[in-house]
């Protein structure tokens, strides 16, 4: 790892720690600030990653900036929310792009599907209940297939036996998850603080994973 992609890496850390305070303690308007520049940190560490594969990098990196470009819209207003979810949706084809480049075994990819398999079974079913049966009926279509796309992105991490970028899908999988259940079908006490910490703890480990795939 590069001297300067740690210090950015380091950058990321102290951003996302502060839009964890944000979050938690109701400061809005800080997090306007910390939370793109926590994004903007990490897309340019795994750009000055020193990795032997520049195209597993890049495929990161589109991912990472349309991470970075979800998360404002995600700061705007509810009527933002689709374009938000289309601009992770973009995120997490990058991803399963980059993975598959790495080197996806077939045997550990088709578990990966078993396993999300189970997980829209008993969890996915309920949040596309909760989005038909409110007033965001019109999004069951886009949340379907934001499910369907995190799902294969998950499997995909799974395929390439790395731990960091496994724990980075699936973290990232139950942050998402998460953001459903409570804007879906019930709030409850620190779910934004949940939300918040989950995502950058996956996509920081996703950025790491970077080292051992490219």
């Amino acid at each position: 790892m590069t001297a300067t992609a740690f210090l950015l890496l380091a950058l990321a850390a102290v951003a996302a720690v502060a839009d964890w305070w944000a979050v938690g303690s109701g400061h809005r308007g800080f997090e306007y600030l910390a939370k793109p520049l926590t994004l903007v940190a990490l897309v340019a560490a795994a750009a000055s990653l020193d990795v032997s594969d520049g195209a597993v990098q890049g495929a990161f990196v589109v991912a990472l900036v349309f991470s970075l470009l979800g998360d404002v819209l995600l700061l705007l207003p509810d009527e933002w929310f689709v374009f938000g979810l289309a601009s992770f949706l973009a995120g997490h084809v990058a991803y399963v792009v980059g993975f598959w480049l790495a080197g996806v075994s077939l045997f550990a990819f088709l578990v990966g599907v078993v396993l999300v398999a189970i997980a829209l079974v008993l969890l996915g079913r309920r949040i596309i209940g909760g989005v038909a049966g409110g007033e965001d009926a019109a999004l069951v279509v886009p949340v379907t297939a934001y499910m369907l796309v995190i799902s294969v992105m998950v499997a995909s991490a799974v395929g390439t036996v790395d731990p960091l970028a496994i724990i980075g899908a699936c973290l990232f999988y139950t942050s998402d998850a998460l953001i459903a259940w409570t804007k879906f079908l019930e709030d409850f006490r620190h779910g934004r603080l949940a939300i918040i910490v989950t995502y950058h703890v996956a996509q920081f480990a996703l950025v790491l994973s970077l080292v051992s795939l490219a």
